[in-house]
């Protein structure tokens, strides 16, 4: 039995649940879970299936054509995957290593829905580290002269393996916003939910300087506006006067880790829908 995840948003209106779930029955598909939301404010209607199918399963290609139809009626914004095939992702990383080495232990382990053929840093320090899990390491250096270069190359990676996720694991460059909005919906980054109260350099620092009660990050979805794309997910640790920044540092890679790590499983798995400036997390 093959699996599949259908995801559907459009605007709200009568007989959605009905006419999609008929149209499963009709061919031969049994639900193995539904999940639905209705946003009043926005007037717009999210929902996940998966489903099974036989022997007559007609494959992804098919069950797209009998869905197109009524995406069409209802004007949906939609996607059908196998649930069996894995996502192809790019791991961009810059020194920091503690999100890569996380989703790479993850990923060997079975527990992440994905591939991943190369990660991408604008350093070396963390080639041996990636080269200890057989994955291509491709270097691209960054600098205020040749960052056109760098993305141009980058687009290559992206269009050479296939790639429809880009985790950016502690990359500490700027998409532009041209590549931000070309990758829309495909490229998810982690950041200290000390911004913007700690901007720039050491901010687990600064926060200890301010006597911070608990250390926190969030995962979202990059757009041409700078850390303000959908947000995925966030979570906290509690601190105390007790920590150095050191401690704050170590707690603060810990919840980074994690959070990220929900967000890829859960792009990976088809349980986000973006609403707009939010998302809909079927969890």
């Amino acid at each position: 039995m093959t699996e599949y995840v259908l995801l559907l948003s459009c605007p709200d209106r009568p007989g959605i649940v009905a006419t999609v779930t008929a149209l499963l029955y009709e061919h031969g598909a049994n639900i193995e879970e539904s999940q639905q939301f209705d946003d009043v404010g926005t007037d717009q209607f999210f929902m996940r299936i998966r489903f099974s199918a036989g022997p007559s399963d007609p494959g992804a290609d098919g069950w797209s054509d009998l869905v197109a139809p009524v995406a069409d009626r209802y004007a949906m914004e939609w996607s059908l995957r196998d649930s069996s095939v894995p996502h192809r992702a790019v791991l961009m990383v810059s020194r920091f290593g503690h999100c890569l080495n996380d989703l790479l232990f993850r990923w060997r382990s079975g527990r992440l829905n994905l591939e991943v053929p190369a990660v991408v840093s604008n350093h070396r320090d963390l080639e041996p580290l990636v080269a200890s899990y057989g994955i291509p390491f491709v270097h691209l250096p960054v600098s205020a002269d040749t960052k056109d270069v760098a993305e141009a190359r980058l687009r290559e990676v992206v269009a050479e393996h296939d790639v429809d996720l880009v985790v950016l694991a502690r990359y500490m460059q700027v998409l532009s916003d041209t590549l931000a909005r070309d990758l829309s919906g495909r490229v998810i980054n982690i950041h200290h939910s000390f911004l913007p109260s700690f901007k720039g350099a050491k901010p687990y620092h600064q926060a200890h300087e301010r006597g911070v009660k608990l250390v926190g990050a969030t995962a979202h979805y990059v757009t041409p506006d700078l850390d303000e794309g959908p947000i995925i997910e966030q979570d906290v640790v509690r601190a105390d006067h007790r920590m150095t920044p050191e401690d704050l540092v170590r707690a603060g890679e810990e919840v980074e880790s994690r959070v990220l790590a929900r967000a890829v499983r859960w792009h990976c798995d088809s349980r986000i829908l973006l609403n707009g400036t939010r998302t809909v997390v079927f969890d």
